[in-house]
């Protein structure tokens, strides 16, 4: 379905009047109520598309997001093209509990292709849209304080302490800070930090209302492997439950543990939603039906 046609087959020129009347006042008690606080979106994985109309669709909304009172930090990563790139200069990824072993010239590939190449794609998409959009990594003003994760990952790292101060000052300014998650430790050595783990802790740091992960995947699943499961709200301690029995698994747990410590330390809800979805960004925050999963205390 095109991102601008609804289930009936009408582009929203089409729709009566009275159905465009009846969808702005769907929204506007969430408009009231999220207008000034902060929403952190991770954009990343398989939802992150420079082609077609996904990326301008994102930026949209997002532009959306800003023009009506809210506060949005976008949060990034970009596994599948750092693997391209590596495939393209020779060089095999190899992968340790999902994460992926990271030597310097990986580090190097990382940075190139998540500072220089994804950001600036977001970051130009953003700004056309009519969102005044800032690209930075965490490495920027010391936002992103890494330590190393183990030896055996090289430069993967685990995120110590985000520092707000520069995103909020954008915020403060208009500006959506859109990071990439390159951190640094004490020493100035750069680690490269799962973008899921990144955003969570990122969130808790400005005490979002919302935490958003927008991937490849319709939600968070009680038996993974039977959709009908979906589940469209769950507790902290739920899906703590679902991680243990091993419902949630493989690229979902950094997620759903980022989900989890991010409504615990003070995040207002998180969010799993299916990023392939036109607008569903949208969709969540301002219909009562909502999307995908939502993650309460």
């Amino acid at each position: 379905m095109s991102a601008g046609v609804t289930a009936d087959g009408l582009a929203p020129a089409d729709l009566p009047a009275s159905l465009k009347a009846e969808v702005l006042l769907e929204a506007l008690p969430y408009i009231h109520r999220f207008s000034g606080r902060v929403v952190v979106v991770k954009y990343g994985g398989n939802a992150m598309s420079t082609e077609g109309d996904d990326l301008k669709d994102f930026a949209g909304d997002i532009a959306l997001l800003v023009a009506v009172g809210m506060r949005v930090v976008v949060v990034h990563g970009g596994g599948p093209q750092i693997g391209a790139l590596l495939a393209r200069l020779g060089k095999e990824s190899a992968f340790v509990d999902g994460l992926r072993v990271t030597d310097g010239e990986t580090l190097d590939v990382a940075r190139m292709v998540l500072v220089g190449s994804v950001n600036r794609d977001l970051v130009g998409a953003l700004n056309v849209a009519g969102a005044k959009a800032v690209g930075l990594s965490g490495e920027d003003a010391r936002t992103i304080t890494a330590t190393a994760r183990s030896p055996e990952l090289g430069f993967v790292g685990d995120v110590a302490n985000v520092d707000p101060q520069l995103l909020e000052q954008l915020m403060d300014d208009g500006i959506v800070p859109v990071v990439a998650t390159i951190g640094t430790d004490g020493k100035g050595q750069a680690y490269n930090i799962n973008a899921d783990t990144a955003a969570g802790a990122v969130a808790s740091a400005l005490a979002a209302e919302k935490l958003v992960y927008l991937t490849d995947v319709e939600g968070v699943r009680r038996d993974a492997g039977d959709p009908a499961t979906l589940a469209s709200v769950l507790t902290v301690d739920e899906l703590d439950e679902l991680v243990t029995s091993g419902a949630v698994h493989t690229g979902m747990i950094p997620k759903a543990v980022s989900c989890a410590d991010a409504v615990r330390g003070g995040v207002g809800q998180a969010h799993v939603l299916d990023g392939r979805i036109p607008h569903v960004l949208l969709l969540e925050i301002f219909t009562r039906a909502g999307v995908g999963t939502m993650v309460t205390a």
